[in-house]
């Protein structure tokens, strides 16, 4: 019996797996449709919504081709945990993984990077939800800022099934704008109705200074952006613990991405560059909305804010759901304390998340009091600690193939196509875009912030390792069934 297979609850019964509740203690309380909503959610965010349009004015066109490449990698690296999740679902996912099949303390690393990742986007999409309010009514920044964290806490501790119909709900709501805008933009491209009709061509695609008008440098220069889009897909692997079906769900939520990528990315961008010229789009301006206004649609500003703001809230609800989940994992296996291992009567790690959620409100006040440098450092590094969970998915992979190869494991049911190759493939391509964050200034500062982290990280490991020695045996003994 392993260290997550039997946990107490707040009443102290034990909770061993059965056909509601996993072998780590929660309630299998997500099903289907709500994996299948969080699947395609995950890859749909304020990246595309409002972060495309500065994107657009540094690649022009191409930025479909690197929506595209990128979209194929972002597929290897969920095969990749897909086959992972179904060798053993858990909802430490990519940290557990790390800690089994790399050691103890790369668990340790990758789990307190993805929490301390979502806690930062957390603070920052509460902070830009309360900013789009403002947008309607004249009201404090705090207090907007205030309900929104407290609504999605006190939602997340009800049940996890409540929290999956609020992301289905506002995975539904980014979904339907994004098809209405294809929708609308075809029927400006057959019918020719709105301002934009008489000039709407698929030719504009090439058109305007060509399908590279700033270069091939230009389209590199923008992965970083693109990558960043996609963080959050892999939130779909931390729900596998409390996944009614883990091992048929999820294989179909992952095959799920090729035609999220290519409708929602590719198709959107495709059908909006088709009917208005991509030089008119600029950094913070939405693509859509720019769009709406050029085919004289003013309507669309309202749409999409009300589609940005769902889009901030889903991702702070994410936050809050997957910071509680990871601390829990961290303090099973003794990288954390021990209270956070605490579930309530409902299956819920009351405690992570609370501390999790406070650390939130306390961000927002900061943000508000003193919006300065320093924040804008801490939120630079999200970036990085969310392509380290990628890193960790592939690195773990990589060696569970070795270790299937060798006799050792058995094969997993749901193998990655093309693996090893598209692993090495999608390490390399993330290789790249760190390289690339270092080249542009902007970016550059999210890489200052981590070898402070890492600092930080090394120094804790080293605490708890003094303080006990046997903390590496029983987190490699605890990822094995």
């Amino acid at each position: 019996m392993t260290s997550l297979q039997v946990e107490q609850n707040d009443d102290g019964k034990a909770a061993g797996p059965s056909a509601e509740t996993s072998g780590e203690g929660y309630k299998r309380g997500l099903g289907a449709r709500q994996i299948q909503m969080i699947a395609i959610g995950g890859a749909i965010g304020t990246g595309l919504f409002l972060g495309a349009g500065k994107a657009i004015s540094k690649a022009g066109p191409s930025l479909i081709l690197a929506y595209a490449i990128a979209g194929l990698v972002i597929f290897f690296i969920m095969r990749a945990l897909g086959e992972l999740l179904m060798y053993r679902p858990v909802s430490g996912s990519f940290a557990e993984y790390a800690r089994e099949f790399i050691g103890p303390f790369a668990g340790f690393v990758t789990g307190w990077t993805y929490w301390l990742f979502w806690v930062v986007t957390g603070i920052t999409e509460v902070t830009a939800a309360a900013t789009y309010m403002t947008y309607w009514w004249d009201i404090p920044q705090w207090l907007s800022a205030l309900v929104f964290t407290l609504i999605l806490y006190g939602a997340n501790l009800i049940s996890v099934k409540l929290f999956g119909e609020i992301e289905f709900w506002f995975s539904m709501v980014k979904v339907t704008a994004i098809l209405g805008m294809i929708l609308i933009c075809a029927g400006v491209l057959t019918i020719g109705f709105s301002d934009a009709g008489d000039t709407a061509s698929v030719s504009m695609l090439w058109d305007q200074g060509g399908f590279f008008p700033k270069g091939i440098g230009g389209t590199l220069m923008t992965l970083q952006i693109v990558m960043f889009a996609f963080l959050a897909v892999e939130l779909v692997g931390v729900t596998a613990g409390e996944s009614k079906d883990p091992k048929t769900v999820l294989p179909k939520a992952i095959n799920t991405v090729p035609w999220r990528i290519a409708v929602f990315y590719v198709g959107a961008l495709i059908m909006i560059l088709s009917v208005v010229p991509w030089t008119v789009f600029s950094d913070g301006v939405s693509p859509f909305v720019k769009a709406f206004e050029q085919m004289g649609l003013g309507v669309g500003a309202a749409i999409v804010n009300f589609v940005v703001l769902t889009a901030a809230l889903s991702s702070c609800n994410s936050g809050m759901y997957s910071t509680g989940r990871m601390l829990r994992d961290l303090a099973l296996n003794g990288q954390g304390p021990k209270i956070f291992t605490r579930l309530s009567t409902r299956g819920i790690p009351l405690i992570g998340t609370t501390f999790s959620a406070a650390l939130m409100m306390f961000g927002v006040w900061i943000n508000y009091q003193w919006p300065g440098e320093a924040f804008n450092y801490v939120v630079s590094f999200a970036t990085i600690s969310g392509m380290w969970a990628w890193i960790m998915i592939l690195c773990s992979q990589l060696k569970f193939r070795a270790k299937v190869a060798r006799g050792e494991l058995p094969e997993s049911p749901f193998k990655a196509p093309g693996a090893p190759f598209t692993s090495w493939f999608a390490l390399a391509f993330i290789g790249l875009v760190i390289v690339l964050m270092g080249i542009d200034s902007t970016a550059r500062n999210a890489l200052y912030c981590a070898p402070l982290w890492a600092l930080i990280l090394v120094v804790s490991y080293r605490v708890l390792k003094a303080r006990n020695p046997q903390i590496g045996e029983r987190a490699q003994a605890g990822g094995k069934s």
